[in-house]
């Protein structure tokens, strides 16, 4: 009898949907999780055996890289959902537009972010009505979080970090866009990343959803204009070069958070 129950058991665990599997209470209903099947041609490093002079040789300045075997229990535990409602929920945010550009800022608080904002992207809803928290915390204020981080091991030649931490829906995500080089971290969730190198500009709308984008337009590229892309799961951090256009698809409800690289002043390198 026992050993039935145990079978049992054993079969009901394999049955429960993807979106009940624990991840930091962080729940995504199975009906809003985006497809999580595709390629992934980005280049993956075990980043318990990526040395900092095997980073700069093969991707600091060349190409894109999914580093994985990341190590960050204290920040995962840290930014659970219960936890951060309990250590955060009356703290002051400012939400940003999810469109290229993200032009518009809305003051907000954070629990009333997760109560209001947070939920899955609505096809008929525009980017740049589309509201996330990305970026806009104050640093000091959250320091006793960001600074629980521990930030990815690589660096660029006379560069400094500066940290961007997020969570949103399944289906938001920001269209393509470049800046600088940086890292991008999965805490909880999962996320889709679409790339090109600066040379090959994709067509896109800034204002257009990634979500719209990949079920609208990406079926019709042909092979030879697809970007590189993977899907990026917890413990995963994403490295891209400068000046690579980019573009994020939140699979399910996903925590995150960046390391932007950004070189150093004359002032400061002296120092």
């Amino acid at each position: 009898l026992i050993r039935s129950m145990r079978s049992l058991l054993v079969l009901l665990s394999l049955l429960i949907p993807i979106s009940s599997a624990n991840d930091g209470g962080w729940i995504t209903d199975e009906k809003d999780i985006v497809d999580e099947e595709g390629p992934c041609n980005i280049a993956r490093h075990d980043g318990e055996t990526l040395t900092q002079e095997e980073f700069l040789e093969r991707y600091a300045f060349t190409q894109p890289v999914i580093i994985y075997n990341i190590k960050n229990e204290q920040f995962s535990e840290l930014t659970e959902r219960s936890r951060m409602l309990s250590d955060w929920g009356d703290e002051k945010v400012v939400l940003n537009s999810a469109n290229t550009y993200s032009y518009t800022r809305v003051p907000s608080t954070f629990g009333e972010y997760l109560r209001t904002q947070l939920k899955p992207q609505n096809l008929d809803t525009l980017g740049n009505e589309t509201l996330y928290l990305f970026g806009d915390i104050d640093p000091t204020t959250w320091d006793p979080l960001l600074s629980s981080y521990s930030q990815p091991q690589w660096s660029l030649p006379h560069h400094e970090p500066a940290l961007s931490f997020g969570i949103a829906g399944a289906g938001t995500g920001v269209p393509f866009h470049f800046h600088g080089p940086g890292f991008a971290e999965i805490v909880h969730g999962a996320k889709r990343w679409f790339l090109l190198p600066y040379e090959e500009r994709p067509a896109f709308d800034p204002d257009r959803t990634t979500l719209e984008w990949y079920l609208k337009d990406y079926p019709l590229l042909p092979e030879e204009k697809k970007p590189l892309e993977c899907l990026m799961k917890k413990g995963e951090v994403i490295y891209f070069p400068d000046k690579w256009w980019h573009a994020t698809l939140n699979t399910r409800t996903s925590v995150f958070i960046s390391t932007f690289l950004s070189p150093l002043t004359f002032g400061k390198e002296e120092l």
